[in-house]
């Protein structure tokens, strides 16, 4: 509920600071004291249209900062939570607006979207007057509105878990179904391409490999002629080897008078003469394995060529080949197989169909059930408020399953027909100002107890009406407040009466100088000056002993 109201400097108000309980809090005053400008104050920090008119003369800029206290459960803090704002203690709105026009929102004292802050708004305050277009009267919150009447919550989110389920098949089913016949038309192509590249077989590392042989083959010839330079050195006449066996029988014949010290010479040199040899047999073997074949050439350029044709064409490198080969092969072989996925694809949208439909159904008949319960629970209301000749009507439109949504299959409007015989149409645009008023109560009182804004403001709802009706309208104010704060604007001391908790609204010079601007102030009124003021409400301008007293039997009887 709403515990304080602060205002600095918006319209006729420099500062106010208003306290508020819970129950029915009424607002009374002379007309033209100022009661609007406090609806206009709390619309503003809740999220209401800025206005630069607000800020009051000379000021550079107003403010408004209104605190409610929300149970740990309200949506409110969900929502505060999801917008990764804190939602400890008390909320806390405010909104400055600049003279200039700029407006800023905060919420528990941290930045806030405009939009965001009248989300929240709407969570925590309804107000009616006789020109709201929000809450009850908008007609896209009809269908929440009477779940909550009915208890059908639960079943709405089963509705809206289901619908999801449905369209996540239905897109798994629209997404194959593309799928194959991207693949149909595709299918020729497929097979060419797959063809082309089954002829070709790339293999892996195959392009590595053939580079690698064209390089050395077209180099062959100069190799070719090193290496036959390298084994004549090595086993020419006058090679290396040649030498070598020449210096070994030379320290052999020496070695038998040596004593054993040329045994080390002569081992080095026949290893020396084993390592030259395998040098030898080494240079013979890459000799022949050089020998040039013009045929292989050509063979391993086409091939190379074959490959990296293939590569540029479907845009990828050669060693991607083998993959692409391999997943064009998985798309054809989707195509054959497609189908049988398709139609298990669609037994479950089936499926998910007949399990939404089934609970849209039952769903559509339990409103209908609760949309009767409601319209008798208004119709209780309407005599006592003097609208016995009127009718509220809930209706309950099935939409064709084409139409079909996550709320289900229905389209819920509150109409009214305020005389006998006269069609039934959409609450705002039938009713009058005074019974306006009046359906609104009537039907929040029906509401009460099934879901509704901690704080509920009826601007004037007593318009135009007096004596038994004004009675009837502060009894069912009062019932109201047993449920939900509720806060009133009135001019009916048979309203005024049944407050719990009374507020004075008046207009008045700032200081007693000639041409001193007026100011609103707000005064919460004890006992005797609850008296006083409803006496007043009573007789007009001048208080009487008998107004004083009549004053006394409605606050009496209402005690």
């Amino acid at each position: 509920m709403l515990v304080t109201l602060s205002i600095r400097d918006i319209v006729l108000i420099e500062k106010l600071e208003l306290s508020l309980d819970s129950g029915l809090c009424t607002l009374t005053g002379e007309t033209g004291a100022g009661k609007s400008i406090l609806l206009d104050a709390l619309g503003l920090a809740i999220g209401g249209r800025a206005d630069a008119g607000l800020v009051r003369h000379g000021a550079e800029q107003g403010s408004v900062t209104a605190v409610f206290h929300v149970a740990p459960s309200h949506p409110a803090r969900a929502l505060l939570r999801e917008n990764g704002l804190e939602d400890e203690g008390d909320l806390i709105l405010r909104r400055i607006q600049a003279k200039d026009g700029r407006t800023r929102a905060f919420i528990n004292d941290q930045p806030a979207s405009i939009g965001l802050l009248r989300q929240i708004g709407d969570l925590l305050v309804e107000i009616h007057g006789q020109h709201d277009e929000r809450g009850l009267l908008d007609a896209s919150g009809h269908r929440g509105l009477l779940d909550a009447f009915g208890r059908l919550e639960g079943k709405a989110a089963d509705m809206r878990r289901l619908w999801t389920a449905l369209a996540e098949a239905r897109e798994a089913y629209n997404r194959q179904e593309a799928g194959i016949a991207q693949a149909r038309a595709e299918q020729d192509y497929l097979n060419h391409v797959v063809a082309e590249l089954d002829e070709l077989a790339p293999e892996e590392g195959e392009e590595t490999a053939l580079a690698e042989e064209r390089t050395l083959m077209m180099n062959s010839e100069k190799i070719a002629g090193d290496l036959s330079d390298a084994a004549d050195a090595l086993s020419g006449d006058s090679g290396l080897e040649a030498r070598l066996n020449q210096a070994l029988r030379k320290l052999t014949r020496a070695a038998e008078n040596a004593a054993g010290r040329l045994d080390t010479a002569i081992g080095a040199l026949e290893r020396t003469l084993v390592e030259a040899a395998e040098a030898r047999d080494g240079i013979d073997q890459a000799l022949r394995s050089l020998e040039f074949d013009a045929d292989r050439l050509e063979h391993v350029e086409t091939r190379l060529f074959a490959l990296r044709a293939a590569a540029r064409k479907h845009s990828v490198p050669v060693e991607g080949l083998p993959a692409l080969a391999d997943r064009l092969r998985d798309q054809l072989a989707d195509i054959e197989g497609g189908e049988e996925k398709l139609a298990r694809l669609r037994e479950a949208v089936e499926s998910a169909e007949a399990d939404y439909m089934k609970a849209a159904v039952a769903l559509s008949e339990a409103r209908a059930k609760a949309a009767a319960t409601l319209d008798k629970a208004v119709a209780r209301e309407l005599k006592p408020l003097k609208l016995d000749k009127a009718r509220f009507e809930t209706q309950c439109e099935r939409k064709p399953a084409e139409e079909a949504g996550p709320d289900g299959l229905d389209r819920i409007s509150f109409l009214v027909a305020t005389n006998p015989g006269a069609p039934a149409g959409p609450l705002i645009k039938i009713a009058s100002g005074g019974e306006l008023s009046r359906f609104v109560l009537a039907l929040k009182v029906a509401l009460a107890s099934r879901g509704s804004a901690p704080t509920l403001i009826f601007d004037e709802v007593d318009a135009g009406v007096g004596g038994a009706v004004a009675e009837a309208v502060g009894v069912r104010l009062a019932e109201l407040a047993g449920t939900v704060q509720v806060i009133v604007v009135t001019h009916s001391p048979q309203v005024a009466a049944r407050a719990r908790h009374h507020f004075r609204i008046s207009k008045a010079s700032e200081t007693k100088k000639k041409n001193a601007a007026l100011a609103t102030r707000v005064e919460t009124l004890d006992t005797a000056e609850r008296r006083e003021e409803i006496a007043r409400m009573l007789a007009g301008a001048t208080v009487t002993d008998e107004a004083r007293a009549a004053a006394d039997r409605l606050i009496g009887g209402n005690g």
